[in-house]
């Protein structure tokens, strides 16, 4: 009875209740102790299973000469129970979705690690569709994250979402940096060089550390994004051309 007892699991019965359920479809009508003889469990966990059956409107019983005797529903019932559940679950998913979006959008910190994961970060700015701010852009990137910059910088032409980009001085005359497309670049002395970069999009900052096996922080929430956004204008305006 091992996939009947996993189905019943699945439709929210622990695993003693299934196996007292299953027991008591098979033998019909029955005592306690023949419950517990069957399904091979300790006594009181039998009657802990009983107990919350009848409460779920699974399992009725009768008294005969003062002793019980258990009987489960018809299985046909269940069906009618999951969609009550479901019906349930409808009624308040609206709110319940509210509270959750509600939740998020005050505020969220997210971290990765590894390529691939990193990508994600990336992603989401092509998904936010907003101006992309960078601080201490590094030239690593496209190392670290080989050919996705291309697809990137694709998506972001099309999608017409701009940039500005600030770098240190040892990148001005990189080919790369010079054909990154729909993007200002400024750039500030070496020694404002370092592995890590801030982008700034919309109500979220990205912190990136551009390393062999890069990780970042991603941020959500407003008053953070306005600041970097402050922070990002005095480095800009300072950075040169």
């Amino acid at each position: 009875m091992r996939a009947e007892t996993l189905a019943l699991e699945q439709v929210g019965m622990t695993r003693a209740e299934a196996k007292v359920y299953l027991v008591l479809v098979e033998l019909g009508p029955s005592q306690a102790v023949g419950i517990v003889v069957k399904a091979g469990l300790h006594r009181r966990t039998v009657y802990d299973a009983i107990e919350r059956l009848i409460e779920k409107g699974l399992v009725s019983y009768i008294k005969q000469n003062n002793i019980k005797h258990y009987e489960a529903v018809n299985p046909q019932q269940l069906k009618q129970i999951l969609q009550e559940r479901q019906n349930n679950l409808s009624e308040v998913l609206p709110q319940l979705t509210r509270l959750y979006d509600f939740s998020k959008e005050k505020q969220e910190t997210v971290f990765f690690r590894g390529k691939p994961a990193l990508k994600s970060v990336f992603n989401d700015q092509i998904l936010e569709g907003k101006e992309i701010l960078i601080m201490g852009a590094s030239t690593k990137a496209p190392e670290v994250l080989k050919y996705y910059f291309t697809h990137f910088d694709k998506e972001r032409v099309n999608k017409k979402i701009p940039a500005k980009i600030i770098f240190d001085e040892s990148a001005r005359e990189l080919d790369y940096v010079k054909n990154i497309p729909l993007a200002e670049k400024r750039f500030l002395p070496k020694e404002f060089s370092s592995p890590a970069a801030t982008n700034v999009y919309g109500d979220k900052v990205a912190i990136v550390l551009w390393a062999e096996d890069p990780v970042a922080i991603l941020i959500k929430q407003k008053e953070i994004a306005d600041s970097y956004r402050k922070m990002f204008k005095i480095m800009w305006d300072r950075a040169k051309k």
